[in-house]
């Protein structure tokens, strides 16, 4: 098979992004609607792109359609080939306006409302004119994110599902977890605590079913304890900081939170050793696909962000 004669010659962008459209909608009716083209061309399409690579890419069922293994293929490699164009046409945006472009950013909700927000600022008061896109997922789905290149970058702790040759890391800082309260708790007086004798406290806490409540299960359990029974159970890290702020409460929380965008004038840090392990924080991307220089500028705030508490972790 020549490249230039049976494919560079034959397959369309436009075939791609058809082919892109059904198999999200999963269906050609749809595709075609959210395209604004007739069945018919959809379908044409199709079945161009088939005969031209000499492979199925779409199989019927009742719910609609669905991709072949080649189709998956195809399409995993597709997304590539738009992801490069898209990259392209960045640098040219950039060539024309240094000051402006686009960063898209998979992230975590509290590092979204602490440490991210304090890169934010910081490139905007330089970049005013750069654009920011902040998502918050977690679990495959950050992966997922940046493997089908929805975005430039994770800024998230280093688990084990976001390693493999096709990603690089970058470790900006380490954040332990940490058990805090509000600054007019008689606790923050003392300078010794067992976690044993917070049992009887007035808890906030995740879900045990939480992604952060396994951490929290973790700790306690280390020390011979049963997960506490908690007064609020909420995932919101924002609802726990608030009712933190009262005095009345306890909670687990990353140092990070009580650290960007600047100090936390009303929450504190009771002297509390936690058996946790806590994964860096740090940027991950794919390999081979270089940022471009809003993304590269993105990262650079975030280093300069972090400096101060890498130097204290080294």
């Amino acid at each position: 098979m020549r490249w230039d004669h049976r494919i560079g010659r034959r397959i369309k962008l436009s075939d791609l992004h058809i082919l892109l459209a059904v198999a999200q909608s999963g269906s050609m009716a749809k595709a075609a609607n959210e395209l604004g083209v007739s069945h018919p061309a959809i379908s044409r399409s199709i079945s161009e792109l088939e005969r031209t690579l000499g492979v199925r890419l779409l199989e019927r069922n009742p719910r609609g359609v669905e991709l072949t293994e080649c189709g998956r293929a195809m399409l995993s490699r597709s997304h590539a080939a738009f992801d490069e164009l898209r990259q392209g046409v960045k640098d040219l945006e950039f060539l024309a306006d240094p000051t402006a472009g686009e960063v898209r950013v998979v992230t975590t909700p509290p590092l979204a409302a602490s440490f991210i927000s304090a890169v934010i600022d910081r490139l905007s008061r330089r970049y005013p004119r750069i654009a920011i896109k902040v998502t918050t997922e977690s679990g495959d789905a950050q992966r997922r994110s940046l493997t089908e290149r929805k975005v430039d970058l994770l800024i998230v702790r280093r688990f084990s599902y976001l390693t493999g040759t096709q990603l690089s890391f970058e470790s900006l800082f380490e954040s332990p977890y940490l058990v805090a309260t509000g600054a007019n708790n008689p606790w923050v007086k003392r300078r010794r605590i067992v976690l044993a004798e917070l049992m009887g406290e007035l808890w906030v806490l995740p879900p045990p079913n939480d992604s952060f409540g396994p951490f929290v299960l973790e700790a306690f359990r280390a020390g011979g304890l049963d997960y506490p029974n908690a007064t609020v159970l909420a995932a919101a890290h924002d609802l726990r900081v608030n009712l933190l702020r009262t005095g009345r409460y306890l909670s687990i929380l990353p140092e990070f939170l009580l650290r960007f965008p600047t100090e936390h004038p009303f929450i504190r840090k009771l002297p509390v050793e936690l058996p946790i392990a806590s994964a860096p924080i740090g940027i991950i991307m794919l390999k081979n696909r270089p940022p471009s220089p809003a993304v590269q500028r993105f990262i650079d705030c975030a280093r300069e962000v972090a400096k101060p508490l890498a130097k204290k972790n080294v």
